[in-house]
């Protein structure tokens, strides 16, 4: 049996943190099996789904990296069909149309309520015929009256639910649309599903959707169902969170590869391991192996995760998500180094790819002032004589690079008879406009000679006007 798995969700909001890992889940164990992976948009409800949140999905699932075989499908697109199998259900005696008013079902209800009992519908148009002309109706499942719903979930072991639990499903709304239970039978039939994963709180779900499929003559998924994702603090991922949409974690700086690192031991090990390549999660992933309680959220933990990823991924793997936080700043990385030079000598000394570009701006454009602490610090009087003479070696040397622009630098130490933090020092806020920067040799490397004598210059000027003010 080929493996089909599926990521079906309601586009009524973002792609958040508990959703993609289940899409995780689900096309790890479709790639780990040789099988496919679809992708299916649940869009019924229609007031609630948004073309941003579908967009959205997709633009989380494209970044993240998990591609999909088959798909994207729209359930609004495929009324015809579930009107059709409706039909089918009506005239083989396995739905019947209920005109039982929503008031006189919620009395029924509250007083079931009232005596300690399950609130239920009893089904009382299930075999009437004396149907009234004209008058709204929905159409219920005609579920079984005796035995029970068993299934083995790959992480909750044996579920058992007896089918007198169970009332009669709308299968179809007063207006004439299928209802979400009903759709997603029709849909992992079609599709071929034969894996579902899904979140814990699916599971009452579960034993419907497996009758209206027996009753359909259809074949029965295997079924696992995740546990809820908490955050740092205990209590269920919330907005209250932070970042639980996960284009937010791109925009704060994340590497998909961290993220999907992440979320895949949300839930699910190996050993003790922690970093595990793309192709390591494919080879060794097992919904067996997926844990029963729920998984908290360590943000510290994917902070390491990130750091890790931006030091030993390649420079060009680095930058093709890099490259979108200058952007977002408005610089141009045209005039400046490569950026994969730049990764090589920032990676150690940033956490997210948004700090990186926060603290490589001055690679690529000039800064319209000094930062204050640094200048108020280093550029003043005393070190004029020393950026003068570190100028001129510096617009001296014949080939530009960093052997030669440390010896400059330590010849001006030497000839002025000076400690090097009082030559390197200035010249580092001089050519950065901070007090923070890799070492000068590979940094002033990375700059032009003229724009390192430039922004000499202008420290120059800076320290001309402090001594005039």
């Amino acid at each position: 049996m080929s493996v089909v798995t599926r990521f079906a969700p309601s586009p009524t909001g973002y792609l958040h943190v508990g959703g993609a890992r289940t899409a995780l889940y689900s096309w790890l164990y479709a790639k780990s099996q040789g099988g496919e992976f679809v992708l299916r948009i649940e869009d019924t409800d229609i007031e609630r789904s948004t073309e941003d949140a579908k967009q959205a999905i997709l633009d989380g699932m494209e970044w993240l990296g998990l591609s999909w075989d088959k798909g994207p499908y729209y359930q609004t697109e495929r009324f015809d069909r579930y009107k059709s199998i409706i039909q089918t259900m009506l005239d083989e005696g396995k739905a019947y149309k209920c005109f039982m008013p929503a008031e006189e079902l919620d009395a029924i209800r509250e007083k079931q309520k009232e005596n300690g009992e399950k609130p239920r519908y009893p089904g009382t148009w299930r075999d009437r015929t004396d149907h009234p002309e004209g008058q709204p109706f929905v159409i219920r499942f005609k579920n079984p009256l005796e035995g029970s719903v068993v299934f083995d979930d790959h992480v909750r072991g044996r579920i058992e639910i007896s089918n007198k639990e169970l009332d009669d499903l709308i299968i179809q709304r007063s207006d004439g649309t299928p209802t979400y239970n009903f759709c997603v039978v029709v849909d992992d039939w079609d599709m071929g599903i034969t894996h579902v994963v899904r979140g814990e709180d699916h599971i009452n779900n579960t034993p419907r959707q497996i009758n209206i499929l027996q009753a359909l003559g259809a074949p029965v998924p295997e079924y696992a169902h995740v546990s809820m994702i908490l955050g740092d603090d205990g209590k269920k991922l919330s907005k209250r969170h932070g970042a639980v949409s996960v284009m937010q974690y791109r925009d704060d700086g994340y590497l998909p590869q961290a993220v999907k690192n992440y979320l895949v031991r949300l839930g699910w090990s190996h050993g003790d391991q922690e970093i595990f390549s793309e192709q390591e999660m494919i080879e060794l992933f097992s919904l067996d192996a997926i844990g029963q309680s729920a998984s908290a959220f360590n943000t510290e933990k994917l902070i390491w995760l990130n750091q890790h990823y931006i030091k030993t991924l390649p420079a060009e793997e680095v930058a093709s998500h890099a490259s979108w936080h200058f952007e977002q700043q408005g610089i141009s990385l045209e005039n400046g180094p490569a950026l994969t030079d730049v990764i090589a000598i920032q990676a150690d000394r940033v956490k997210t790819l948004k700090e990186l570009a926060d603290i490589s701006c001055y690679f690529y454009q000039d800064f319209e002032e000094f930062d204050a602490n640094a200048a108020k610090k280093h550029l003043r009087p005393v070190a004029k004589e020393a950026l003068e003479l570190v100028q001129q070696k510096l617009a001296a040397i014949s080939e530009w690079n960093p052997e030669n622009i440390q010896a400059a630098i330590n010849a001006t130490a030497e000839e002025l008879e000076i400690g090097m933090g009082k030559v390197g020092m200035p010249l580092r806020v001089a050519a950065t406009g901070s007090g923070n920067s890799p070492s000068l040799d590979v940094t002033l490397n990375l700059l032009s000679q003229d724009k390192i004598v430039e922004r000499i210059n202008k420290a120059l000027t800076f320290i001309a006007n402090r001594e005039n003010s």
